[in-house]
């Protein structure tokens, strides 16, 4: 039996009693020139082709019963791809508001349990001809970074290639079993939940280390540096979700997010925090909602690090911290140096603790959020933050689908009860997307986000003085 780690089992469980737990993409393409009026049909049609192995991660279900001895289980099962590549077309002069509210309404449906835990929709009439792809798989299967590798590894940097698989057909970084974790996976708060689930090591220096990082958390609370735990205010972000979700996106130059980054002395996921902190600031200012105290967000930190754990195979080291946004400041640019303090605070601690431990002192902020979350009928509860905020890499240069250009790639995680707005930034060839996805109930006019960032952008390059 290819039994569930029992963070996965867990969530599970908790998606019939609670929300739906997959992440997604929303993939823009324009088609080649001279393409035809059938060239998305067609395209459909070879998708249900299919034209390799299926990825294995992508060829099983959840299943649970008698032969289980009640324990959740991973079975490998075939793929009907009819099932599970699937063609809409919009109504005749659709704009993008309709294209945002299909997305929210498909990204709103579970997965059905019987079957393998993903779905992919073609999404035909776009304006400008365009067409699209919407791509959702269970957070159980990949995270962020494994289902943008494996998207990037369904694409082409050649436009005159017609022999480009479906991400769905296993590719370059596709695991041999469906129980073979990627490797170098930037940690998202369920990952590093898990993280720390198997992470049970018991010795004197891991437990000197995490007395030592507690007194230097506390100690980063006291200057403002590390929020203390479970301080974060309570938002309409972090009350109990409806079944559905609201959902938009926006893209904008990466040469604004690097005018701002050299200006302050910056780092890219700084600035791009910076943006999410005057975006939310902005809408809960509109609706007479804005906290006297700072939203806390929850972000993945990296480091490099050198000497004898980069020797050890360790020389890239990944946490997670509660990072202050600042949204009680007035002014951008003060804004912007909390969270670069913060950030950098953070990273010193994952250098100096290492992962396993930084994990653990997160987990009174991170595990409440997450698991009683999978609770149904749980009351009103403290939280560590309000947002998870995260930044993934996408294809560096202009990737092509069969000769038709991707124009934009947009991220579209999850969201949990009590934790119900997720703002997830991708890059991609010189531009960077934000994605916001939302209990509709909390956030019905999300849209308002769009432009809202392009404030946090103005205002931020107002206050640093660029132009």
């Amino acid at each position: 039996m290819n039994v569930m780690d029992p963070l996965d089992a867990a969530m599970i469980t908790g998606e019939a009693l609670a929300s739906p737990m997959h992440v997604g993409a929303l993939l823009v393409f324009s088609p080649p020139p001279g393409a035809g009026p059938h060239f998305t049909d067609d395209l459909h049609r070879q998708a249900l082709l299919g034209g390799g192995e299926i990825d294995p991660r992508l060829c099983r279900r959840p299943h649970i019963g008698l032969d289980t001895l009640g324990l959740w289980n991973w079975e490998e099962v075939e793929v009907d791809l009819p099932d599970h590549v699937q063609a809409r077309i919009l109504p005749p002069g659709s704009g993008d508001h309709a294209v945002w509210d299909l997305i929210a309404e498909l990204h709103s449906r579970p997965l059905e349990r019987h079957k393998p835990q993903w779905m992919a929709y073609l999404i035909d009439g776009l304006p400008d001809r365009r067409f699209a792809f919407y791509i959702k798989m269970h957070h159980t299967l990949v995270d962020g970074v494994e289902g943008m590798q494996m998207i990037a590894d369904g694409l082409s940097t050649d436009p005159s290639d017609r022999s480009v698989k479906p991400f769905y057909v296993a590719g370059e970084h596709s695991p041999v079993r469906a129980d073979e974790p990627a490797s170098g996976i930037l940690p998202n708060p369920v990952s590093a939940l898990r993280s720390l689930l198997d992470a049970g090591r018991s010795s004197i220096g891991f437990a000197h280390d995490v007395v030592g990082g507690g007194a230097d958390y506390l100690a980063g609370a006291l200057t403002g540096e590390s929020p203390f735990p479970l301080a974060a205010p309570h938002t309409r972000f972090n009350r109990r979700l409806g079944p559905e979700r609201a959902v938009t996106g926006g893209s904008w130059p990466l040469d604004r997010v690097q005018a701002i980054q050299d200006a302050a002395g910056v780092t890219n996921n700084d600035v791009l925090t910076a943006v999410v902190s005057g975006a939310l600031r902005g809408w809960l200012a509109a609706h007479d909602e804005l906290p006297g105290r700072s939203l806390i967000g929850f972000l993945p930190v990296s480091v490099r690090v050198e000497g004898e754990a980069a020797q050890m195979g360790h020389g890239n080291m990944f946490g997670l911290q509660q990072c202050p946004l600042g949204t009680d400041l007035d002014d951008a640019a003060d804004r912007l140096a909390l969270i670069h303090r913060s950030m950098q605070w953070a990273k010193n601690e994952v250098a100096r603790r290492g992962s396993a431990v930084t994990t653990l002192l997160t987990a009174p902020n991170l595990a409440p959020s997450l698991l009683l979350s999978l609770l149904p009928l749980v009351p009103k509860w403290r939280t560590g933050y309000n947002v998870p905020i995260s930044n993934v890499r996408g294809p560096r240069t202009e990737m092509y689908f069969n000769g038709a250009h991707l124009d934009s790639l947009y991220p579209i995680s999850t969201v949990f009860d009590g934790l119900g707005l997720n703002a997830t930034m991708c890059s991609y060839a010189g531009t960077v997307s934000f994605g916001y996805v939302a209990g509709r109930n909390l956030v019905p006019d999300i849209q308002t986000l769009i432009p809202l960032t392009e404030n946090a952008f103005a205002e931020l390059e107002s206050a640093l003085g660029v132009r």
